[in-house]
């Protein structure tokens, strides 16, 4: 009996590492495959941008952008028009193997959005490309659901990583995103490796990211405890505010506009109207030197709402991209401007802001405290967890991502109130 038992531990430890190792061949391809199409859009993308801020006349031109952008997935990508969505589908109930053509359409979608003036950020456009890449294995390989619940978040860890040079939180990002509450651990090893290897990929062809710190944070004291906890909890309104807009504009869009490829076109009258009688591109795009000045300058009060709106309506009106760096934007700016009457250092509420608005959207504080250290250090590790925290807790259940499933409620005390509130009735 003993002698059996012991061969059954043989056996298993050998299928094990079998297993581990055809999983870690497998980032290789992955991670290099995913990061070089990271490069190439990172690249493009500053040349579209680059191309919009030199020559300001093609922002008259967004509406015809919105026509070929909505023309292109209403006869071509009908199959992939779900976007993030669809990949979480597709983890949750496995049905079938994600069109390539996710790829050349959100990219293309993507860069056309900011070349002609759009609000939108990146992380979306990655994370697509990332997720019907990686995807491919599964059909060369014939995995079953189960692996290929794996292969999906490794496409997803690979694309969040390469394109914002945060592995640590890229892997757990993927992970933590599945489910509501829920970490798929089996999916550990692989994803974070992979979250590497895209990254390294990136750096080798000199894609460079920006820079933030955050030199120096107060002791954390009493006080300083609760404007922290104050803070956090306005970042989640935010985050709430953000998630509902998009999504009440996406369905206003749906209700009154029938023909999908009109919507983008409608949309893309209005946002060119309103970047004129801004005059300003500062909300538009991706918005990354106002993100970075709001670290050293304070933001007007209206900042954040104003990028709110018009990122909102932007993915509403079905133009292609993220959410994610606005939601950085939107963050760091009302962190910003709360320097105002929150008596903390400047910098240090802008990079809480920048990661805990981006926590209580997205339903990740876990992912959002590693990125916090990652981008800022580690010296206001302490505030960036506790704001992502708050800021989850105060966001709502309901994100920017429609199919994400909830695995708990994120209150527990208020769930057992309620539990035994019904049960009384």
């Amino acid at each position: 009996m003993k002698e059996h038992n012991t061969q059954t531990a043989e056996t298993s430890l050998k299928q094990s590492l079998l297993s581990l190792t055809i999983w870690l061949l497998l980032t290789i391809p992955i991670g290099v495959l995913v990061g070089w199409a990271s490069v190439f859009f990172l690249k493009s993308l500053d040349w579209v941008t680059n191309y919009r801020e030199s020559h300001l006349w093609i922002i008259a031109l967004l509406p015809l952008g919105g026509l070929i952008i909505g023309l292109s997935y209403h006869y071509l990508g009908e199959s992939v028009v779900k976007g993030n969505n669809l990949l979480l589908e597709e983890l949750h109930t496995p049905r079938k193997i994600i069109p390539i053509r996710m790829v050349p359409l959100v990219l293309f979608g993507t860069l056309a959005t900011h070349l002609f003036g759009g609000s939108a950020g990146r992380e979306g456009t990655a994370v697509q490309m990332g997720g019907a890449i990686a995807d491919r294995f599964t059909k060369w390989f014939r995995l079953n659901d189960t692996d290929r619940k794996v292969i999906i978040i490794m496409g997803i860890s690979a694309g969040f990583a390469s394109v914002f040079g945060t592995p640590l939180a890229g892997a757990v990002f993927a992970l933590e995103v599945m489910i509501l509450g829920k970490v798929r651990y089996q999916a550990l090893l692989p994803s974070f490796i992979v979250a590497y290897i895209a990254h390294y990929t990136c750096l080798l062809f000199n894609v460079h990211h920006t820079h933030y710190s955050i030199p120096v944070a107060p002791p954390l004291q009493a006080n300083t405890l609760l404007y922290t906890i104050l803070c956090g909890i306005a970042f989640g309104l935010a985050a709430l505010l953000f998630s509902k807009t998009v999504h009440f504009f996406s369905a206003q869009f749906k209700k009154y506009i029938a023909y999908p490829p009109l919507r983008p076109v409608i949309g893309g009258v209005v946002i060119a109207l309103v970047i004129w009688a801004m005059g300003t591109t500062k909300y538009i795009g991706l918005g990354v030197p106002t993100i970075v000045d709001s670290f050293s300058i304070q933001q007007p009060y209206y900042a954040f709402l104003i990028k709110l709106l018009l990122t909102t309506f932007t993915l509403g009106a079905g133009f292609k991209g993220g959410e994610v760096t606005p939601l950085f934007f939107v963050g760091a700016t009302l962190g910003s401007a709360l320097f105002l009457i929150v008596p903390l250092p400047m910098v240090l509420l802008a990079g809480m802001g920048f990661v805990a608005v981006f926590s209580g959207a997205t339903n990740t504080p876990i992912a959002c405290t590693l990125m916090g250290i990652e981008l800022f250090g580690t010296e206001a590790a302490l505030y960036l967890g506790l704001a992502c925290v708050v800021a989850y807790l105060f966001s709502g259940h309901t994100g920017i991502y429609a199919s994400q499933i909830s695995g708990g409620p994120k209150h527990l005390l208020l769930s057992k109130l309620k539990s035994k509130k019904s049960g009384e009735l």
